[in-house]
């Protein structure tokens, strides 16, 4: 019944050697994901067509369908110690988002639509689809949590279960923002500036960009291996990808934001299990005490959350990929309440 559906499939193209030695079509980030860990050795490399774009994903596994989504700065690769843990139990999809990584990058619109949470999520439901997977659940870290929230809010006849992972709702983060967030998480604010500024700062010094954001939100540096830090600088530097990386942060300071609003106003909520969680050891531990934590703000927006903070900071799925996959297989795996 699960298994991964490569040959047949519509729009998807396996091309394991293009994708991961630098071969024809190779982006400038290629180099980079050669250095792929072992550990995702196992994983089928794929690019799928959706409407406007194609998806790089990798998948593995067999039982019941996860897809996991990155966030910023990083790509797929960033489940590369999550992911085969699960993979033991589920068929595991690791995509990267339209912009990211091995991804399309698509023309964008003078409204951000194109690189909206939205658009984002609907890229996601064609993937699955096209991998021969109508319903699932999905785990989203950072901007992946947010495309998976907006997903199941806008197709809750596809998300069997979400997972978010360090984050709030779009909306949410902006009602409350203040100096914490604009010194503390400045690519919310300096990546939503108008072109060219914010573009020229990401292909010029992605080195800079990439440590600044890895030392500074709660991980050690011992998280990221040299090769991975390497693919997540390359993947900065193409002029391309550093447009659409700032198109979706201009996406989140402004359409986003409207879909998030358009949502509380018609009383649309999040249908499946929601699980929260956050680093002990970051921003949403600390900064909401006072409505309660992120549980309670969660709870705005759907019935069902449960969750807890996990021990590390902010990219805790690179860090504590033990105690993050056990959260998720733990969620996943308990019963769906489905026929």
């Amino acid at each position: 019944m699960y298994g991964f559906h490569s040959g047949s499939a519509r729009g998807v193209h396996i091309n394991v050697g293009g994708l991961l030695d630098g071969g024809p079509g190779a982006s400038n980030g290629d180099a980079a994901q050669a250095l792929t860990p072992d550990m995702m050795d196992d994983f089928t490399a794929a690019e799928i067509a959706t409407d406007a774009t194609t998806i790089f994903v990798r998948s593995h596994g067999s039982g019941p369908p996860i897809l996991l989504l990155h966030g910023f700065p990083q790509t797929q690769l960033m489940w590369r110690s999550v992911a085969p843990l699960l993979a033991r139990d589920f068929t595991v999809v690791c995509a990267d988002l339209r912009g990211y990584g091995r991804s399309g990058c698509p023309a964008s619109a003078a409204d951000h639509a194109p690189y909206a949470k939205r658009t984002m999520a609907h890229d996601m439901v064609t993937v699955m689809e096209r991998l021969g997977f109508s319903h699932f659940a999905v785990a989203g870290h950072d901007r992946g949590g947010r495309v998976a929230y907006r997903m199941a809010l806008d197709h809750p006849d596809r998300v069997e279960r979400l997972a978010v992972l360090d984050i709030l709702p779009v909306e949410t983060v902006w009602e409350r923002a203040d100096e914490r967030l604009v010194l503390g998480y400045w690519p919310w604010s300096l990546l939503a500036q108008p072109q060219p500024l914010p573009e020229r700062i990401l292909a010029a010094v992605p080195d800079a960009v990439i440590d600044d954001v890895l030392g500074g939100w709660g991980s050690p540096a011992s998280a990221f291996p040299p090769e991975v830090r390497i693919a997540y600088v390359e993947a900065l530097r193409d002029s391309a990808h550093a447009h659409a990386i700032c198109e979706e942060y201009r996406a989140a300071a402004t359409i986003d934001r409207e879909h998030d609003r358009a949502d509380r106003a018609a009383g649309r909520r999040i249908a499946c299990p929601l699980l929260v969680l956050w680093a002990a050891q970051g921003a949403l531990d600390t900064w909401y005490i006072e409505e309660s934590g992120p549980i309670a703000l969660w709870q705005a927006w759907a019935d069902d959350v449960q969750g807890r903070a996990l021990r590390a900071g902010h990219f805790f799925p690179e860090e504590a990929p033990v105690q993050t996959a056990e959260a998720l297989s733990r969620f996943f795996g308990a019963p769906k309440g489905r026929d």
